[in-house]
């Protein structure tokens, strides 16, 4: 469990969060929302950093962030290897996947268990995500009595763009093969999701997929159930909570969207791509490291060893140990 001085271990990792690497000799570098991605010919180094985005900007970094996000999204990838293929080739260090080179598909998979997020914001508005909208009548937080899939738009930068699934075959985005395998895929991936976490006390709200092609065959990439990209809640005072109308207890970043919504209700969460960032304090970034912890602890079932350490300077020479630099 959570160490007693945690608090102070995470204050002092706060002077040694990873917000960006340069290793020029690991090959060309793609800088994502929250990782660092080197290819050099058929394979690409994945970086975890410990940048954190919400609204689809990089908001600050919170200390651990990358380490836990890999080794979570590590052990997800090892679960279901045997259910969908998947990128992964190497992990030489807690904040680096080595993986397959795959041409990305340019549509995000996402499947909702509960009317939340952003689909419920849409919602309040009378508007449909992806084409879909759910009953009337419908309460925040409530569970959907079939799995629901949204798709959308894989954006490099700015908002992610919810799009229908004929939309998107219509717009010859993928083929309509490729597609519905992504969907059979994410189904199968959320299914098995949902019942784990419901073994660890957790609820797989929602999450992402996203999927690339290498030769031809379909992979599952970047991360998978991750606090990043999926929601988790308590399981055991869901049921309580909803029927009071209250809050359910939360594990992943959501706290955070709240925060910035609470905070600063003026730029959040209609955040323009070139809007200045406002200053964050040291105790969300606190707390929301200690509820990454609690959910990989919950996810994984293995105890989250805190170190204070240079991040930078172990990747480097983990990656040189691996004979990679």
């Amino acid at each position: 469990m959570v160490t007693k001085n945690i608090d102070a271990i995470i204050r002092e990792q706060l002077n040694y969060t990873l917000k960006e690497t340069n290793f020029s000799n690991l090959g060309e570098l793609y800088r994502g929302k929250v990782r660092d991605n080197y290819t050099k010919k058929d394979k690409r180094i994945i970086i975890a950093t410990d940048r954190l985005s919400a609204f689809d900007r990089v908001i600050t970094t919170i200390p651990f962030k990358g380490q836990m996000l890999n080794q979570v999204s590590s052990f997800w990838f090892e679960k279901t290897k045997g259910i969908v293929k998947n990128h992964i080739i190497d992990i030489p260090d807690p904040n680096v996947a080595v993986v397959h080179q795959c041409k990305t598909v340019p549509v995000e998979v996402v499947i909702r268990g509960y009317l939340t997020g952003s689909m419920w914001r849409d919602y309040n508005k009378g508007k449909p995500t992806s084409g879909i909208m759910p009953p009337k009548g419908m309460k925040k937080n409530q569970k959907f009595d079939e799995i629901v899939i949204t798709p959308s738009t894989k954006a490099e930068s700015g908002h992610d763009i919810y799009l229908s699934k004929e939309e998107i075959l219509k717009r010859e985005m993928v083929e309509k093969d490729i597609y519905e395998e992504m969907e059979e895929a994410a189904f199968k991936l959320f299914k098995f999701g949902e019942k784990y976490c419901e073994q660890n006390g957790l609820i797989l709200v929602d999450t992402k997929y996203e999927f690339g092609l290498k030769e031809g065959e379909l992979m599952v990439i970047d991360e998978i159930h991750t606090q990043d990209s999926s929601r988790f809640w308590i399981l055991d005072t869901y049921k309580e909570k909803f029927e009071k109308g209250d809050s359910p207890d939360i594990l992943d970043k959501e706290i955070f969207r709240g925060w910035l919504m609470d905070t600063y209700p003026e730029i959040f969460p209609d955040i323009k791509p070139d809007e200045d960032i406002p200053p964050i304090s040291e105790n969300i970034k606190i707390e929301l490291a200690k509820r990454y912890m609690s959910s990989y602890e919950k996810i994984t079932g293995l105890e989250f060893k805190a170190e204070v350490s240079d991040v930078r300077k172990r990747i480097y020479e983990s990656l040189k140990e691996a004979n990679y630099l």
